[in-house]
């Protein structure tokens, strides 16, 4: 039997709307592909990349944990002869790494006078590079102390804006044994501007606005090196003892609002017995006044500084 006319067309009809209703699913599928594709695309972006926001928070995160650590420069001032007391030191500490700052030790004289010394000490510096070098002459008492912080924008010269070179300047002796973490943590709550840290003298005293603090070993904030450099009270009061100088220029210039006395953290070595000395603790910053090896050796002994040494087949230290 042939398919009537009217069959024919109905069924070309209904094939018709057939075929666009597939062509339209296909074209929605399509869509709804691509934008999965993308929606995958975008999480995936977001899974392996931070957000902009929480980028700037790492960075500042980061740029925080920066400035928390503080910044020592610990100028030891000694002399150009020195070259065994300054070995020494060297082990003393560079076999110290304190937690939370970044202690630079400098070995801190004048002008060199002596052909040997020429050849000596550029070694040194080849080798450890931790002089400083100041243009002065050889002096305790005439103003070796004020070449030494008066010098030092100069030599550190990026002072401007908040990235100032250090926190804090050391001034002390090769006489003296600082434990570095010990005055690490005694400075971590204290300020870092305006601020004048020490032994107070005379030694009975505890108030460190009355006086000075002693030669043993200051330190003091950088904006107050800047202002050494720049005043001339300083400038025009030079000859003496060196620390009580140094209160004087504090003192007259209106200066160091935050101090700190850290007696009896810091103490001269207990003998011979007298109104500053201690006898060795175990809460110590620094001892002073270790003039012979065998008061070096009594108190590196008392700290055990040598308790971290592994044991080893290439050494026996009973």
């Amino acid at each position: 039997m042939k398919t009537s006319r009217p069959d024919r067309r109905r069924f070309i009809i209904y094939s018709f709307f057939f075929i666009c209703f597939l062509c339209a699913l296909a074209s929605i599928n399509e869509v709804r592909f691509d934008s999965l594709l993308k929606f995958g695309s975008c999480a995936l972006s977001n899974i392996n990349a931070p957000n902009s926001t929480s980028t700037a928070n790492v960075l500042l995160a980061q740029n925080s944990s920066s400035d928390d650590e503080i910044r020592i420069l610990f100028g030891i001032l000694t002399l150009p002869d020195q070259y065994q007391r300054r070995h020494f030191l060297r082990m003393i500490y560079g076999t110290q790494t304190p937690v939370g700052a970044t202690v630079d030790v400098k070995f801190v004289f004048c002008n060199l006078t002596k052909e040997d010394q020429k050849v000596l000490v550029a070694l040194e510096i080849l080798r450890y590079d931790d002089i400083i070098i100041l243009n002065c002459k050889e002096n305790m008492n005439k103003g070796k102390t004020y070449t030494y912080f008066s010098s030092l924008p100069e030599m550190f010269n990026d002072t401007k804006g908040p990235n100032r070179p250090y926190h804090y300047v050391m001034k002390t002796d090769d006489d003296a044994y600082f434990r570095l973490q010990s005055l690490v943590d005694s400075l971590k709550p204290l300020p870092r501007q305006d601020l004048y840290y020490g032994y107070v003298i005379p030694c009975p005293s505890m108030d460190p606005f009355v006086h000075y603090m002693s030669g043993m070993g200051y330190l003091i904030s950088w904006d107050i090196v800047e202002w050494i450099r720049e005043s001339d009270i300083p400038k025009n009061h030079l000859e003496g003892p060196e620390d009580k100088i140094f209160g004087d220029w504090i003192r007259e210039g209106h200066r160091a609002k935050n101090r700190y006395n850290a007696k009896w953290s810091m103490y001269n070595f207990p003998e011979p017995p007298t109104r500053c000395t201690h006898e060795l603790w175990p809460d110590t910053i620094a001892v002073h006044l270790l003039k012979n090896q065998e008061k070096w050796i009594t108190t590196l002994k008392y700290f055990n500084v040598t308790d971290n040494l592994k044991p080893s087949k290439l050494y026996h230290i009973p």
